[in-house]
């Protein structure tokens, strides 16, 4: 199975779901480092979809000015466009399989697409 993880590796809850992917016999893992890489827009609506849930939910509040500009109301096209213009609104990490895709917060929640 490949599982590809948006990674930030400053960032425990990352590392620590990463290692998991790691120690998982038979997967393959792709690490993409988001804030290096940016997934498209159509990449992130497409994972949002997919994992069945609103960009907004998908925001990264902590140490980003997303509350003070309104993103976590705001329609997902001005949300979407966000993300992509400053990764640092994407909250982490993001994985995908076969199986689905899942906002893995916590680590833990990557066990339902394995």
């Amino acid at each position: 199975m490949k599982a590809t993880i948006w990674h930030n590796p400053k960032c425990g809850t990352s590392r620590n779901t990463l290692a998991i992917l790691q120690e998982r016999d038979g997967v393959e893992v792709e690490v993409i480092e988001y804030l290096k890489t940016p997934p498209s827009r159509a990449k992130l609506a497409q994972l949002y979809t997919e994992a069945g849930m609103a960009p907004q939910k998908g925001l990264r509040m902590r140490g980003t000015d997303a509350t003070e500009r309104g993103l976590p109301d705001a329609d997902t096209d001005t949300v979407l466009d966000a993300m992509v213009a400053e990764p640092i609104l994407i909250e982490r990490p993001l994985v995908e399989t076969d199986k689905g895709v899942r906002l893995c917060r916590p680590k833990e929640t990557v066990e339902e697409i394995l």
